[in-house]
This record gives structure tokens, sequence and C-alpha cells, in this order.
């Protein structure tokens, strides 16, 4: 692993090299020039990524560009631009968004630091003015990590990471007690191991190598467990291709094709910790899909050189489950949580993020071989599937009664499979009891805006109640599933079912109509449809028409796939059965 790393960071290397800007008149002279907007930005994904992948590549013995000058004089180029970046309150601003901000500016502190470590470690003098920069960088910060405040639940475990960084290189203990502070607000995470934005292709890595540091640096060896936690329950949340389950994120990597890469760093770091076989498992498994040396705090080019654990493998991989049925969070008492908002001390407004109420409902995993399956609560899909190429990667439910996206309330584990619940209510809100009402005293008019609208008492309430049935099968030589769907009140609400199929198979059935003006859509009326990829295939029966509506107001709907709809009227009793090749 280590050749196959210093390889993919020599040519990550020699590829950024070519795009730092050596136009000293620019003012982003010596940053490295993003590929998607063409600007050098100074974040952990920008010109401070590169500058981790040169210093790697600068102080292992195996690169081609070890001790390379060329190379040393555009990483002093870069610390330059990155100190010109830096705003004089200590941080910098990504450039597209979060301006100012010390969540920002912690990851680079974060992966500065670690690059520092490794630096002051060489005996090569002409390393020295490369260092000296990012001390000063450095330094520079700790005003804003002392004082900076964060938008989303895993910028906490970041800042504590970098005052846990610059603890290690300056050993101020009020840096110390600032990690404290972060830490006694405890720590987001369910005992099945899901992180408060179920973000399996993004922000779980953050949390977790964030959380590494921080034991290390701040000698908390108890943050350990929730990335014990969160390692053990990935497990469960690879499809057998080795791409990582993403239906139901709450955060950008939704939906999006995600690996284990970003995990490989610390799935080895805790092998080697725990002398772990289940986690040296994972991280074999990780290696495998490494294409990249990693963004700045999970660089593993750099990763291997801190610490030379790494290159021991003295943990043998045990085996990995390939067949299982797992209900992740079904015995988290997450209603009795929520139930707490309001209540004195508990919640409030969260600005520029949000509530995050989804975290720990309940999602189901059930894999054999090649069939992988995902069975959700709070995500915009109930159910996904794939079967060796053949992916049906979501089924939506939509209606107009709320109006658009029904997302399910509960999961139940049932003999065959698994029963989900949802309900919502709906009603009117009628007149303001005078005592309630504001004086409007030399107003010139009574704006909405202005009313008490908690003191309308509601009026007419009606409840859309959704039941949905997901069972596995078997006859004969034939598998599959089915899902049944139940509304029963109610009547006369139109209703959809929403097939995302993956836009690299191919479609059939006699009874597909194109949507007009909605791309790569169809309706489906009845009899069988047949979804293939490869030598893989899945049929499934039954289409239904009962309404021409296809785009439900409120309703969004994904692009990079094709998508099918089933359309249906209330009360309804439907079964989708799916038959697997």
């Amino acid at each position: 692993m280590f050749k196959k790393i210093t390889d993919i960071n020599d040519k990550w290397t020699q590829e950024s090299m070519e795009l730092q800007i050596n136009d000293r008149e620019s003012r982003y002279f010596g940053g490295v020039r993003d590929p998607l907007s063409g600007v050098a930005w100074p974040n952990h994904t920008g010109t401070a990524q590169y500058l981790a992948a040169w210093a790697a590549a600068l102080v292992n013995e195996q690169s081609r560009y070890y001790r390379d000058l060329v190379l040393l004089e555009q990483l002093y180029e870069g610390m330059a631009f990155m100190l010109r970046f830096q705003h004089e309150d200590g941080t910098i601003s990504p450039g597209w968004t979060n301006y100012h901000s010390p969540p920002d500016t912690a990851f680079v502190v974060v992966g500065l630091a670690n690059i520092l470590t490794l630096l002051e470690r060489q005996s090569w003098p002409p390393l020295k003015p490369v260092t000296d920069q990012i001390r000063v960088f450095l330094e520079r910060t700790i005003p804003a990590m002392l004082t900076g405040g964060v938008h989303t639940p895993n910028h906490r475990w970041v800042l504590t990471a970098a005052l846990g960084s610059l603890y290690r290189i300056f050993a101020l203990e009020e840096l110390q007690a600032r990690a404290g502070e972060w830490l006694q607000e405890g720590m987001d995470i369910t005992p099945d191991g899901e992180w408060t934005e179920r973000s399996n292709g993004i922000y779980n890595t953050v949390s977790d190598i964030m959380l590494y540091y921080a034991a290390q640096d701040l000698n908390r060896p108890e943050l350990l467990e929730p990335v014990r936690q969160n390692l053990r329950m990935m497990k469960y949340l690879v499809h057998p291709d080795g791409e990582v389950v993403t239906d139901y994120s709450g955060r950008q990597d939704f939906g999006s094709v995600y690996s284990l890469a970003d995990y490989y760093l610390c799935y080895q770091l805790m092998a080697e910790h725990d002398h772990d076989p289940e986690f040296a498992a994972l991280a074999l498994l990780a290696s495998r899909s490494v294409m990249h040396p990693g963004s700045l705090p999970n660089q593993i080019m750099l990763g291997f050189l801190l610490y030379p654990q790494m290159q021991a493998a003295s943990v043998s991989p045990g085996e990995l489950p390939d067949s299982y049925r797992k209900v992740i969070d079904g015995a988290f008492n997450r209603q009795e949580l929520i139930g707490r908002i309001g209540q004195d001390g508990y919640g409030g407004p969260v600005r520029h993020s949000k509530q995050h109420t989804e975290f720990g409902a309940p999602v189901a995993r059930v894999r054999s071989g090649e069939t992988s399956v995902s069975v959700m609560t709070e995500a915009s899909s109930l159910f996904s599937l794939r079967h060796g190429r053949a992916r049906l990667l979501g089924v939506q439910l939509a209606s107009s009664f709320e109006p658009g996206l029904i997302t399910m309330d509960s999961l139940t584990e049932t003999a065959d499979g698994f029963q989900l619940e949802s309900a919502a209510d709906k009603g009117y809100y009628g007149t303001i009891p005078a005592d309630k009402l504001p004086p409007r005293t030399g107003l010139p008019t009574s704006p909405w805006y202005l009313l008490p609208h908690s003191e309308r008492p509601l009026t007419h309430n009606q409840t859309s109640s959704v039941c949905v049935k997901v069972s596995e099968w078997e006859a004969g030589w034939e598998a599959g599933w089915d899902l049944h769907f139940s509304a029963p009140s109610p009547a006369d609400v139109l209703t959809q079912i929403v097939l995302l199929f993956g836009s690299e198979g191919r479609l059939e059935g006699s009874a597909l109509t194109p949507v007009p003006g909605m791309s790569k859509t169809s309706f489906w009326a009845a009899g069988t449809l047949r979804y293939s990829s490869g030598e893989d295939w899945m049929e499934l029966e039954q289409g239904c028409h009962e309404h021409h509506l296809a785009d439900i107001r409120g309703m969004s709907y994904p692009e990079g796939c094709q998508k099918v709809l089933v359309t249906l009227i209330t009360p309804l009793e439907y079964t989708l059965r799916i038959r697997l090749s």
C-alpha cells in the first residue's frame, strides 16, 4: 500500500505543480488553481491540500520528488500564498462560502500542523524557510481557534482537533481548555454508530479522523470510542462493489457515489491501535478504492510518513460479512429525544445549518452476496436495491396531501422484512382571539407578518397515513422483494411512486410512456418492466396509471437517473413485485 500511495501522490504532485499560478503579477501567485473555478483558494480542498501532497513527496525517500529543489520552491511560494490569503483575524475564506471561517481554518490548521510535525523531523536544512512559514500561519490562527464558532455538528470536532494540534505545537493551556468547552457538549452519535449528519460518504470520515487526532493530542483516549462505533457500523453500509450507502445522507453526499477510500487512514490507524482484525479487514477493503491521496485531514501519504505503525500491517485482516440483515438504530429512542425540543434548556433556532431531527432514524440493511438492499426512514427514498450491476437507486413516494414528498416515520422488523409507516396532519387555522391581537395604533395597515399566528385555533384537521410493507420472498428458483403500499384515507389524494434506476442500464416495457417536459421520465401503466445492466436484471410488476399528474407540487425529481412513475389515487392497496435474475 505504501508503494501504491507513493505512486498516487507523485502523480497528483506532478499534475498539481502544473496548476500552480506562476504569474507574479497575479494576486493569486503561488496558489494552486481550482480545476472547477479556475481560481486559487486557501482552504483544505484547495491549495492547502496540494501543499500536503508536495510536502509528503519531498520527504518520502521512495518518491521521485524526494528533496526536489524545484518542488521545494513551489511549496515555499504556495505557503506564501497561504499567508497572504490569511485574514488579519487569522482565518481563511474558502472563496465560495463561509467567509472568515473558523471551521474552514480549523481544517487547514490540522493539516498544516501535521505537515509541520513531519517536516521538523527531517534533517534537511533547506526545509526551514517553509517550516517557519507554517509556524507563522498556525500561530496567527490561535485567536480565531480560541474564540471561533461553527455551523454544523462535525465542525465542533474539527475545531477540537485544531485546538489539539496547536496545543501539541505551542503548549498553551488555553487551547486545551477551549477544546474541553467543545467536548463538554457531548458526542452526537447513536449507540449503533450513526453521527448526526448521517453522511456515510463525507462527514463520518471527518468526525472520525478529527477525534483520532484530538484523542492523541489532548490525551483523551475516550474520544476513540465514538470513532470505533462509527467504523464498526460502516461494515453494514457498503454495497458489494465497494460503493458506500449514501441514500439517506443529511448532507451533500446524498445519492452520490462514494467509496470507503477516505476511511482508509482511520481504519489502518485504529487497526494497529486496537490490534483489531475487523478494522484491518475494512482497511484492506478501503485500500482497494484509493485513487487519490486524500483531502488535507485525511491525507494518506502524510499518514504513512507520520505514523510508522501504518506500514507495520501487524494485524491480520478478519472476515467481513457478505450476508446479513441488520437494523441500524432500531432500538434508539429517537422520539423521546425529539419530544424534549422546546423544553427548558433544549432546542432552539439553528442558523446557517439545520436541526437534523432525522438523527437516529432507523435504517435497515440486507445483504446476500451480490444483492444489497436498504430500507430507510426520514429520507427522500424508502427503498433501494443493488443486484449485481442492476441498480434500483431509490423508491420515492409523493402525494398531493401535504403536498410533496412522503418520508417514512417508523420502521418495524417483521418475519420476512420490514414495515414502514408515515402519518401527516394538515388542517386550517381560525380567528385570532381579540385579546391576543397586537395594537394597531398609528399603523396604516395590518400586515399578515405582524399577526400572532400561533394563537389561531386548529380546525378541520386531516390525517394522511401510509404503510409500506417490504418483504423478501422466494418461490422455487425465483426470488425477490415485494413492496406493498396502503393508504386508506383521506380519499382522492393523488399519489405517486417514483422508481429511480441507474442511467447506465436499459429499461424495457410495453406500457412505458415518456412524460413530456421531464427528462428520462416515463409513466408505467401496466404489465412488466425489465431493467438490465450487463448480465444482471430485475423485473418489476405491476404498473398502474390512475391519474396523469407527473409533477406533484413540492416534489423534487433527481437528475442523472431514469425515472418511472406509478400513479395511484387513495384509498389504495398496491403491491410492487421485484423479481431478480
